[in-house]
């Protein structure tokens, strides 16, 4: 449920950018894309994180999981990702790494265990991360100009 969320919520927001630019290049609002852009760029980096701990905890296949993170990159693709995980099985049953039924194996399902293991830890730990990765996404300024 979380992931079809943040896939729908993913889409409204790349709406609420693709409006901002025409606001910002049709008439001029320069904060439209500041605002819009923002939003979704959270979203974004919410979205990849819930999709990397998806692919760990359901051991999706290596192109699964590049699948579902490039679906963030192409506008409007995350949900038909997610619908089409879902009518595969993919999103099937609790959380794997969830429970003490299952050892972890590796680094990377360690960590995922230990996230869903202490959500409300996990979840301080991902909201301070993503606001730093945003943060620091913000002070680089628009991906346009990081290059020039």
């Amino acid at each position: 449920m979380l992931y079809k969320r943040l896939a729908l919520a993913e889409m409204v927001t790349w709406t609420l950018l693709i409006l901002g630019m025409i606001g910002k290049y049709a008439f001029g609002l320069e904060w439209a894309t500041t605002v819009g852009g923002s939003i979704h760029g959270f979203v974004f980096l919410c979205y990849a994180v819930t999709t990397v701990l998806v692919w760990v905890d359901k051991r999706w296949s290596f192109g699964t999981g590049v699948l579902g993170l490039a679906s963030a990159i192409i506008p409007y693709a995350t949900y038909p990702f997610e619908r089409s995980v879902e009518k595969r099985g993919l999103l099937d049953g609790p959380w794997r790494l969830g429970s003490d039924e299952e050892s972890p194996r590796g680094v990377h399902e360690k960590l995922v265990a230990s996230a869903l293991r202490s959500p409300v830890l996990a979840l301080i730990v991902t909201v301070v991360v993503v606001a730093v990765v945003f943060s620091l996404l913000l002070l680089a300024g628009p991906p346009t100009e990081w290059f020039s």
